[in-house]
């Protein structure tokens, strides 16, 4: 077993873990006192923590004080369940995993080991073969059963003497669904009794944000694409991609998101980049059924809210609708109202 070496920050980036839990316990926090004054910070950080899973399936940035981001980790699992709301149960299970996988990483392979211990995986360096970790094959099977494509395959992989040998990526990934099933259990709750007024308040924002967003919006958009509802910055991608203009990496997973989730083929978008000097059809496609949820990790993602793409200023030429407005896909649906 790993030696245990992790720092008030590790915790931080990893809340999920059991010896953070301990953490979390000796800090007091309570239902009841979540919304006492003095831990607003707390609170506030758990409802950016939601808000970011449902509109960019991450947990969104750290805040420096390492007590309130590990106590607004225990506050956000409050708040999803007080949702009542099994779409935001998932998507910020799923967030939360993205998030640590993005700093998985990052980490030396001497903390992974620890944390994998948190799992109990019996997972080890590698010695005698050029990869970074050997695995259980059994723990792999676990993880990785229903991942798409033959890099994952078991007949693919080295297995020696029961092991998997796999370099850090792999092991990250598999981590990712590990942290995604014990968070999504830890959300198994149907739900919680005498909840304070603030909490109850934040919830049903939160719901009616995912109704928006993911999924009554969603389920009512038409089958047929309706160019005439597209939001302005929309239309100047769409045009500039018509004409092969330069689109940034946002411009460019903006405007295949939006198009995707309001029902055009992937095989469609993927026309819509063929002039591109850059283009390479292989890669293009999919990266494009990624962005569908059609390959990966199953995320079916979204696009940007607009206070986003107001900062990369990828927002062009707003209108009176988009003053009321804080999502493209809103704007799409509401213009079709209106129409």
């Amino acid at each position: 077993m790993a030696p245990v070496t992790f720092i008030q920050l590790d915790f931080a980036k990893y809340p999920f873990l059991k010896q953070t839990s301990k953490r979390i316990e000796e800090l007091g926090l309570t239902i009841e006192n979540l919304v006492a004054p003095e831990n607003k910070p707390i609170l506030e950080r758990a409802q950016k923590r939601l808000e970011n899973a449902i509109m960019q399936v991450n947990a969104g940035d750290m805040v420096k004080d390492s007590r309130t981001e590990i106590s607004s980790f225990a506050a956000a699992i409050i708040l999803a369940i007080a949702t009542k709301n099994s779409l935001i149960k998932k998507r910020y299970a799923l967030a939360e995993a993205k998030t640590a996988y993005a700093y998985l990483l990052k980490e030396s392979k001497e903390n992974i080991l620890i944390i994998a211990d948190d799992f109990n995986w019996d997972l080890n360096l590698a010695k005698d073969l050029p990869y970074d970790f050997c695995l259980g094959f059994n723990f792999y099977l676990q993880n990785a059963s229903h991942f798409h494509g033959n890099t994952w395959k078991l007949i693919n992989q080295v297995l020696t003497s029961g092991r998997v040998y796999l370099n850090k990526d792999k092991v990250a990934r598999l981590l990712q669904e590990a942290i995604k099933k014990r968070i999504e259990a830890r959300l198994g709750i149907l739900e919680l009794k005498s909840l304070p007024e603030d909490i109850t308040s934040i919830a049903q924002n939160l719901t009616k944000l995912a109704q928006e967003v993911l999924g009554q919006e969603m389920e009512e958009l038409p089958k047929v694409v309706v160019q005439a509802a597209f939001p302005p910055c929309i239309n100047a991608l769409y045009e500039a991609a018509s004409k092969s203009h330069h689109l940034s990496h946002i411009g460019r997973f903006t405007l295949t998101s939006f198009l995707v989730n309001i029902g055009m083929s992937a095989e469609a978008v993927n026309e819509l980049f063929k002039t591109f000097s850059d283009y390479n059809e292989r890669l293009t496609l999919y990266q494009i059924e990624h962005i569908a949820g059609e390959r990966g990790s199953g995320t079916h993602y979204i696009p940007p809210q607009c206070s986003v793409l107001q900062t990369h200023g990828v927002c062009k030429n707003s209108d009176d609708l988009c003053r009321r407005i804080y999502h493209p896909l809103a704007y799409y649906k509401r213009k079709q109202k209106l129409a």
